[in-house]
């Protein structure tokens, strides 16, 4: 056994995720968290196409705790996308840094909107649910949360809903104003 090794059989990818449609903007919504996520808040995920050795780079900013007074931390990241079609694939590969490539599984997307996603780890120990809005409907979700048990053998052990709260300050200090609607805004 390796030192990745998983007691699971690695996720069942989306058939399809067109990789240009992909690219923008993601609010955590939900997170198995890996250590660097445990608090975060205001979790926010930049997708843009590379020219360099790489495919995609990744700008996941957060507040370390509390969404409008803890500091600010950024964790960029580089992408691959997996596969003989780098234009449509759910298989990506991310280095979270140096020359560590992990798997990134793409395990539920809104095929038609590109609305929200759901990202697994094959040790079933990490996932994301992420939408292009820092709010999602309750109804769905619950329902991703129940795919990640029904589809992907998930338990919901350590999965923490994202506290994602913005002022008009924070949104633009951060360059969301376009994607942060005023009617998702609080007063400080």
């Amino acid at each position: 056994m390796g030192l990745f090794a998983s007691k699971y059989p690695p996720l069942q990818t989306v058939p399809s995720c067109v990789t240009d449609k992909f690219m923008g903007t993601w609010f955590v919504i939900g997170v198995k968290p890996t250590p660097f996520e445990t608090t975060c808040s205001n979790a926010v995920e930049r997708y843009t196409r590379s020219n360099a050795s790489h495919d995609i780079d990744i700008d996941f900013q957060y507040n370390k705790s509390d969404p409008l007074a803890s500091p600010l931390k950024s964790f960029p990241q580089r992408g691959w996308v997996q596969g003989p079609d780098k234009e449509n694939s759910g298989v990506w590969k991310v280095s979270p840094f140096g020359c560590i490539r992990l798997r990134y599984p793409i395990i539920e997307i809104d095929t038609e909107d590109y609305q929200w996603v759901v990202v697994g780890a094959d040790g079933r120990q990490y996932a994301w649910i992420m939408s292009r809005s820092p709010v999602m409907d309750d109804e769905l979700y619950n329902s991703l949360k129940q795919k990640l048990v029904d589809k992907h053998d998930y338990t919901l052990d350590g999965l923490r809903k994202v506290p994602q709260r913005w002022t008009r300050e924070e949104r633009s200090k951060r360059n969301l104003v376009n994607e942060i609607p005023d009617k998702y805004l609080v007063d400080n």
